[in-house]
């Protein structure tokens, strides 16, 4: 029987309604983490129509974080990044933030209450949300596209209440909506931040992801498995 690679194919058979076309345009290997990072951070930010005038804030600068910054910002938003480490304030600039807010100086953040229109919330792990959720205006929502788990800290809901202010949800989105989001992509060049790794090194970079160590998407060059599985045993 022959060996198969699943994801890691070098060709698949599907059904054309399935399949998205990319421009030549873009950089496959940049383009990539697109169907993932970028369509999550692409479709909420469409939905709750980000645009010019807008002030929106996106929690935590990492493989979703990056994206949406980059989205924000050509969609013609006012962008913040809001974030831990105050070390990833150049960073952020050089993708498209407008400014920096540190998410641990309880003073800026209190500066910055009822300020935001729009926020994607791109933390991982189970976190308290009520800071961010007094950055809000009255009316304003914060989208959750990071934590899938329970969060287990309790939610001052009179925040909700009395500001009128929403707590949603959002995964990725549709072919069609996909499609549309490359699209974009190669109207504005925008691509995604990443470091090009051999299948070999796949478990370096998983411990380096772990360590938050990759800016911001790994992507595997398949040339590097088909030279391995023609190699001499």
């Amino acid at each position: 029987m022959a060996q198969t690679y699943g994801g890691y194919s070098e060709s698949i058979v599907v059904t054309e309604s399935f399949v998205l076309h990319v421009s030549d345009h873009l950089d496959l290997k940049a383009t990539a983490p697109l169907l993932c990072a970028g369509i999550t951070l692409y479709s909420p930010l469409r939905h709750w129509n980000c645009s010019p005038g807008m002030n929106v804030g996106i929690i935590g600068l990492g493989g979703l974080g990056h994206m949406g910054v980059k989205f924000a910002h050509a969609m013609g938003a006012k962008v913040t990044m809001i974030t831990r480490s105050p070390g990833k304030e150049e960073d952020a600039r050089e993708l498209g933030a407008d400014s920096v807010l540190l998410s641990r100086d309880e003073k800026a953040m209190q500066q910055a209450a009822n300020s935001f229109d729009l926020l994607m919330n791109t933390i991982p792990v189970d976190h308290d949300l009520n800071p961010y959720v007094a950055l809000l205006k009255r009316d304003a929502t914060m989208v959750i596209v990071g934590v899938i788990e329970p969060v287990t800290q309790p939610l001052a809901t009179g925040q909700l209440v009395f500001g009128r202010r929403s707590i949603a949800g959002s995964l990725i989105g549709g072919i069609a909506e996909t499609q549309e989001m490359l699209d974009y992509c190669a109207e504005h060049k925008i691509v995604a931040d990443v470091e090009m790794i051999d299948m070999q090194e796949i478990n370096i970079a998983y411990e380096r992801m772990l360590r938050s160590d990759v800016k911001y998407r790994f992507v595997i060059d398949i040339a590097s498995l088909r030279n391995r599985s023609q190699s001499p045993t």
